[in-house]
């Protein structure tokens, strides 16, 4: 009898497993609390230089939890410290802008926001993530707030704006972040991910990010009537000629183990179709990694388009004008010794499997700028995987950008957190 009782037993535990225990990092009240915080702000984004109300939003959760902060620094950036002993000092950024586009997901917490943009109105949505980098900030901070016991060392919490037009990093540098607060041992930061699964980062070292330039070539020419062109030097085809030509720096100047990026993006000229134009405007977008092939292409940029002048006969004071701004976004520079650590804790607090190798993609980030001053802060900025598992089996992946974008909530934040703040202790507790 009891042979048989065993016998059953056994059976039915092999049929029905016991469910494999799901150890929470954060409390069940913790993930309400910040997913509710996610939504509201998802529903209330706000555009570039305008992030008042969320920036306040932070800066008060961050100082009910302990933080001192400093508000207004760098148009609406915060900055939160948290002093905890002897250590070293760590920055943690998010950005906090969205972007002037309508929301297209049927959620029931979409944003109904709306904005001026160019004499009219259209939506504003969060659909790049920054609800989450900011919902998954504030996780982490209220986790180091709690666990003080555990590091030493100091955090600088960065609440930036402006990053969708590629300024806010810049601004809050300029306004002397590293010289009132310190310079900081290391960076980190993240980036919601259309295409790697809710659970999982991706990460790799080196060059993650291209240097982001937008140039201008004012291609000029003799106007003329469009049935007497043999009077005229069409800046219309200089200008067709020109892009043609810009092809071949990437497939012939550069050497075939370097990457770039050059797009014509816009080609504005001519105001009626018997016309021909004296000037046509080129609107470039270019991207690059290291500097000496951003030099060299812009060399080439001005080469071409003076020699395709000079061959369509046009004199010196006609030769089209290249106009590089100084300003840019560098390059995103993942720091080796860094990324090895942050890997193999996020390795060890996520499971190997869920810690996946991100290739390098030719998109801008300005969070690059910390690590990109004289001070060399070694940074890392790592994709969080987003995607649902029903999302993924379909293959209906919105990209970021996308008016039908949104991240899965519950799973994205707590992988966030986990690894954030696994992270954050392992660099504190390394001294």
């Amino acid at each position: 009898m009891l042979l048989s009782i065993l016998k059953y037993l056994l059976l039915f535990l092999m049929t029905n497993p016991a469910p494999k225990q799901d150890v929470e990092f954060i409390s069940y009240e913790e993930s309400e609390y910040l997913s509710q915080f996610y939504k509201d702000l998802h529903s209330h984004p706000e555009v570039s230089l305008h992030e008042e109300k969320t920036s306040e939003k932070l800066g008060q959760e961050l100082e009910s939890i302990g933080y001192e902060v400093t508000y207004k620094f760098g148009g609406f950036g915060i900055v939160g410290i948290l002093k905890n002993g002897d250590g070293p000092m760590i920055l943690y950024r998010t950005d906090m802008d969205a972007l002037p586009m309508p929301e297209k997901t049927n959620l029931s917490y979409a944003s109904t926001v709306q904005t001026e943009l160019n004499s009219g109105s259209t939506g504003v949505m969060h659909s790049c993530g920054h609800d989450m980098h900011m919902t998954s900030w504030i996780g982490t901070a209220r986790y180091m707030a709690a666990n003080k016991s555990k590091w030493q060392g100091t955090l600088m919490m960065i609440g930036q704006p402006a990053e969708e037009i590629g300024q806010g990093a810049k601004m809050m540098l300029d306004a002397g972040l590293y010289d009132k607060f310190g310079v900081p041992d290391y960076g980190l930061g993240l980036h919601c991910s259309p295409t790697i699964p809710a659970g999982q980062i991706g990460i790799s070292e080196g060059y993650t990010m291209a240097n982001t330039e937008s140039i201008d070539i004012k291609v000029y020419g003799i106007g003329a009537h469009g049935a007497s062109p043999h009077m005229s030097i069409d800046p219309i085809v200089i200008a067709s000629m020109i892009v043609m030509d810009l092809q071949t720096i990437v497939s012939r100047n550069l050497k075939p183990t370097e990457s770039a990026v050059i797009t014509v993006g816009a080609i504005k000229g001519g105001t009626k179709h018997n016309i021909i134009p004296d000037e046509v405007g080129l609107q470039l977008t270019v991207r690059t990694y290291k500097e000496e092939v951003r030099q060299m292409v812009h060399k080439r940029i001005r080469e071409i388009s003076q020699g395709v002048a000079i061959a369509a006969g046009l004199p010196e004071d006609k030769w089209p004008e290249v106009i590089i701004p100084d300003v840019f976004t560098p390059a995103n520079y993942n720091e080796p010794h860094l990324t090895e650590n942050i890997t193999k804790s996020a390795q060890q607090s996520i499971g190997k499997q869920n810690v996946i190798y991100a290739e390098p993609q030719m998109v801008g980030e300005d969070f690059a700028r910390y690590g990109s001053t004289e001070h060399k802060v070694p940074t890392v900025l790592y994709w969080l995987g987003t995607v649902p598992d029903d999302r993924m089996k379909s293959g209906d992946l919105p990209g970021l950008h996308s008016p039908f974008y949104y991240p899965e909530i519950e799973t994205t934040l707590k992988t966030a957190i986990k690894v954030n703040s696994e992270s954050l202790m392992s660099l504190f507790n390394k001294g």
